[in-house]
């Protein structure tokens, strides 16, 4: 976790990797700037290169997306090998939905929509495993939106689970994390999604946009606590990184077989 760069200091740069010429990192962003970070912002969908090595960066995080990471788009591609890079170096790295599913296809998972064609729209359940549980308090229902979910290879922990799609949270080695939901959401986020997503609620299993904003007044307080938690675990601050012990046990392994 004690991650040196070529000068003897630890990078202060977060590597945020966002899918839509408008979109942001959101309280994940937020949170990491007030942790003493500065945001290094690329979009490679739109011609931005990812880094060869995470020697500059304290760690990375691929945002969500409209898009699959079963599309066959070149810059689809080039981020689920690029996470074999943090992987590789045992840097923090942390997928959000899409980047969680990209990292599952990384390491030789499947990404594939629900059996019968429900989307988990809306707060939704998750309960922790015990190697979740392990970590920090989880809260009962996060906020979701997507439509396909993912298996996981043996090397993966699972960390929380859900009902509509079994698989919510798992880690990779020390310092690698997928998570199918959306810590990260704020207020106007909430108000641009479910107006430019307002088909999308009309998915089997989807929630309708009232429930969205009744849900986020109970349970947004708890998934906020959560995401401080994480960060803590995940990579502190810029000035003092999360301790090298801090890891989950390596019990409770989990795939879909």
């Amino acid at each position: 976790m004690h991650r040196i760069d070529g000068r003897g200091e630890r990078p202060q740069r977060v590597l945020i990797v966002l899918h839509q010429e408008n979109s942001t990192p959101g309280r994940v962003g937020q949170s990491l700037v007030r942790r003493g970070f500065t945001l290094d912002i690329r979009r490679p969908r739109f011609g931005d290169p990812l880094p060869t090595t995470m020697a500059e960066h304290a760690g990375a995080v691929i945002f969500g997306g409209p898009m699959s990471a079963n599309d066959t788009d070149a810059f689809v591609h080039r981020e689920i090998d690029w996470t074999g890079v943090p992987l590789s170096e045992g840097a923090p790295f942390l997928g959000i939905c899409l980047g969680a599913q990209m990292l599952v296809r990384h390491i030789g998972g499947k990404v594939e929509p629900h059996t019968e064609s429900c989307a988990e729209i809306g707060y939704y359940p998750i309960r922790p495993t015990e190697a979740g549980k392990a970590l920090f308090s989880w809260p009962k229902k996060v906020y979701q939106w997507h439509r396909e979910g993912f298996d996981l290879p043996r090397e993966a922990t699972l960390l929380a689970e859900g009902d509509l799609f079994p698989n919510q949270a798992f880690r990779v080695g020390a310092a690698a994390y997928g998570i199918q939901f959306h810590p990260e959401l704020t207020l106007a986020m909430m108000h641009r999604w479910t107006v430019k997503g307002a088909e999308r609620m009309k998915l089997p299993c989807a929630q309708n946009r009232n429930d969205h904003f009744a849900g986020r007044a109970v349970y947004d307080a708890p998934l906020r606590a959560w995401l401080e938690k994480f960060l803590d675990l995940w990579i502190g601050r810029a000035d003092a990184p999360a301790p090298a012990t801090a890891k989950a046990p390596a019990s409770a392994k989990a795939s879909a077989e």
